[in-house]
């Protein structure tokens, strides 16, 4: 064999390993991601390394046979390379018009190596084939640049149409030996250059793949605003590569149904009032059945500007382990999904059904704490309005009773002999402190000093009282001069807090000394007393355990009007309870 014709046949060996190997990438990759565009690349490598091996035995026996089909499994490769970028496009499917185009090399190789013998007419219709095929290739990758931004595909589209120019000096310059065997290596690279841009295109697949998956995630998080969490589900999905329009449904459990979305966006935003187009209803009732992503491609014409939409993918959302629904999104690019797993996705699906599951759960949560709160706000206005009934009945009937029999018993002692004189003065003396004692319940009940004075004087007065003649417990007030008016049931919230954090000082802290805290500023007024007292115990805890039940009353009437409660031990001994109560301050003069 001559020297020339040994260095072609390694090169042509040398082609040969290059193309098996991306055959076997493509099938890996197949494998991997279960894509149908994958095993279109490696049947179209499997065509080019058939072409190789025919030149290789034509190389070895100089049978014409071996030339007959490398020619036209040449052309078979060139349009074998076309079908897989189209599928990879557009995932075109196979019409049977596309066997008729698959003829041309299979006749016209039959007619240039056994019928014509003139070599340029019989090369150059091959070689134009062979060019126009490769340069389609090149425009499939650039129309998918054009609509996906893929940086990738442009320059897969540049190599192609270089590699479609390289196949027009066939005829002139590598059929006469001027390549040999440089011709091989230069195909070669450009093998390489495909096969590196479809490595670099599932890359740019994941990446996309994971970027929806980040994007739609993040609305899953527990700062989502919950009652808008399909609206922003929906906005997520929109910002993905040639999305178009998204809907989210969750109500097509019945195969074939026509229910309308939950939500919706974009070209989708009339699936909300309307039944979707009947090519979205197959595709749920598809997603129903099998409990896997589905991809289609379609022509939707729901445009606001009259354009279609060619591809529709819905990812099925899954709760409790059934298939509650589809979040669904329509571009003019393949699906924004592509590239990952079906697990994968199926995982994203149960996330996205326990998101929407949490969300409701929280809502109805929501509902029911404020349907506690105003029982609670109503319950400690029912209890306050029955301490006032009780502490006006006390004042205005039996405290006004026993003044009068108190009178009447003065008035008999007066009138009547000395040694029952005597033993009526005692009596009225017993009846005098009944009524002392029945005025200090009603001061309790209800504290008269807050509805006459206000806050400020209220305080002072129950400092005083609650000292008592003998000074038992030092309490001091800081507070401003003039306090804004604030609502009643604040005052009396804020005075109720007071009363129960001294009275514990003293009946529990053993306390010497307190201190009244009380400010306030354009958002609310903040209370704290602290004692010197033995402080609070470890397991203490203000949500009521039966042992700290005036503590639980303050928390329920600070928390009904949205405020905050803490109580904690000072570090150098006693009790510190701190109030928070938001307010806005009303337009009245200070008082």
């Amino acid at each position: 064999m001559p020297q020339a014709a040994v260095s072609e046949l390694a090169a042509a060996y040398f082609q040969t390993f290059v193309t098996v190997g991306m055959v076997l990438v493509c099938l890996a990759l197949r494998r991997r991601h279960r894509k149908p565009y994958f095993g279109a690349w490696a049947a179209a490598w499997a065509v080019y390394s058939a072409r190789m091996g025919a030149i290789i035995a034509f190389m070895h026996t100089g049978a014409s046979v071996w030339l007959f089909w490398h020619q036209v499994l040449t052309g078979w490769t060139a349009l074998a390379v076309l079908w897989a970028a189209l599928v990879f496009w557009r995932r075109v499917q196979w019409r049977p018009a596309f066997a008729l185009i698959a003829t041309f090399p299979l006749v016209w190789s039959y007619l240039a190596i056994y019928q014509l013998d003139t070599f340029i007419l019989a090369a150059v219709p091959a070689v134009l084939f062979l060019s126009l095929a490769t340069a389609a290739t090149a425009w499939a990758f650039h129309r998918y640049h054009r609509e996906t931004g893929s940086s990738t595909a442009r320059w897969v589209s540049v190599a192609l149409l270089l590699w479609a120019l390289h196949h027009l000096d066939y005829p002139f310059l590598r059929a006469r030996g001027v390549w040999n065997p440089w011709g091989y290596y230069l195909d070669v690279a450009f093998l390489l250059v495909l096969g590196v841009g479809i490595l670099f295109l599932v890359m740019e697949d994941l990446d996309e793949g994971l970027r929806a998956l980040s994007s739609i995630s993040a609305e899953l998080q527990p700062r989502t605003p919950v009652d808008n969490l399909p609206d922003a589900l929906m906005e997520r999905a929109l910002t993905l590569r040639s999305v178009r329009g998204s809907a989210l449904f969750l109500d097509a459990l019945v195969p074939g149904a026509g229910v309308p979305a939950v939500s919706a966006t974009g070209d989708c935003a009339g699936w909300v009032t309307a039944s979707p187009p009947e090519p979205v209803r197959r595709v749920l009732a598809g997603v129903v059945q099998t409990g896997e992503p589905q991809v289609v491609q379609t022509e939707l014409d729901i445009g606001a500007e009259g354009h279609a939409s060619r591809y529709l993918a819905a990812l099925p959302v899954i709760q409790g382990g059934e298939v509650a629904g589809s979040l669904v999104v329509v571009g003019e690019a393949r699906d924004p999904f592509a590239a990952l797993d079906t697990p994968f996705l199926v995982t994203l699906g149960r996330q996205v059904g326990a998101a929407l599951e949490n969300a409701a759960l929280t809502r109805s949560l929501e509902a029911r704490t404020r349907e506690l709160e105003g029982l609670q706000d109503r319950m400690v206005r029912r209890h306050e309005e029955e301490r006032e009934r009780i502490s006006r009945e006390l004042h205005d009937e039996t405290a006004q009773i026993l003044a009068a029999v108190n009178l009447r018993l003065g008035l008999l002692a007066e009138q009547g002999p000395p040694e029952v004189a005597t033993g009526l003065d005692q009596v009225r003396s017993l009846v005098g402190g009944t009524i002392r004692s029945i005025r200090s319940v009603t001061r309790n009940l209800r504290p008269v000093a807050l509805d006459d004075l206000g806050l400020l004087p209220a305080l002072r007065a129950l400092g005083r009282d609650l000292a008592g003649s003998e000074q038992l417990i030092d309490i001091h007030f800081d507070a401003p001069a003039r306090l804004p008016d604030p609502d009643p049931d604040l005052e009396l919230a804020l005075y109720r807090t007071v009363q129960e954090a001294l009275a514990n000082a003293i009946r529990h802290g053993e306390a010497r000394r307190a201190r009244v805290v009380l400010r306030s500023d354009e958002t609310g007024i903040d209370l704290e007393v602290v004692d010197d007292g033995c402080g609070v115990p470890e397991d203490f805890r203000i949500d009521g355990n039966g042992r700290h039940s005036g503590l639980a009353g303050i928390r329920e009437r600070v928390t009904a009007l949205g405020g905050r409660v803490q109580v904690d031990a000072v570090a150098t001994g006693g009790t510190r309870l701190a109030v928070r109560v938001p307010w806005t301050p009303p337009s009245e003069a200070p008082r």
